[in-house]
């Protein structure tokens, strides 16, 4: 197994990029599971996505989750949300996309409230499922990430901002 890279983000807190963990889908169900339970008929769908969904890539080690809602529903889920420990964020430049801080006790990870049919959350499972499908293009993203990893390792914004580039190129392609 390779070392992880280490990338120094503005906070102070590193960034491992590792080997794929095969754990990664198990513990995304755990968190599914949790949410669904906590959000019942708010949560259309809970969805797997980033890195950590796409067998064999080299990832930082935080799972992302997509939790799918009605426009209507979105304060209702906010407030669930937040009565579970998640801090508001936030859509980070992104419509139709909340994104949260998950409560320090729990395993850290990503989640996002996104729009039923919005952009963000139908461009996170389009890139997945390419990544998925795609052996070639996914050796492509593992292999500019690891180098973005090294050519950044304490420029999370430019790793991030030449990461972006790639994944828009393969949902131009897919449009």
């Amino acid at each position: 197994m390779r070392q992880p890279t280490l990338l120094q983000v503005a906070d102070g807190e590193p960034v491992l990029i590792v080997d794929y963990d095969p754990s990664w889908p198990t513990i995304f169900c755990a968190f599914r599971d949790q949410l669904a339970e906590a959000l019942g008929p708010l949560a259309i769908a809970i969805e797997h996505v980033g890195s950590t969904a796409v067998p064999g890539l080299p990832a930082k080690p935080i799972v992302d989750l997509d939790v799918v809602v009605r426009a209507a529903d979105v304060a209702a889920t906010i407030s669930a949300l937040q009565s579970l420990g998640y801090q508001r964020v936030g859509d980070l430049g992104i419509e139709a996309r909340e994104a949260f801080r998950c409560p320090p006790e729990v395993p850290r990870h990503h989640l996002y409230v996104c729009l039923e049919g919005g952009t963000a959350f139908l461009n996170h499972l389009a890139f997945r499922d390419c990544l998925r499908a795609d052996a070639e293009i996914s050796r492509e993203y593992a292999k500019l990430k690891m180098d973005l990893a090294l050519r950044y390792r304490t420029d999370r914004a430019a790793y991030t901002e030449a990461k972006s580039a790639f994944i828009a190129s393969v949902l131009e392609r897919l449009a």
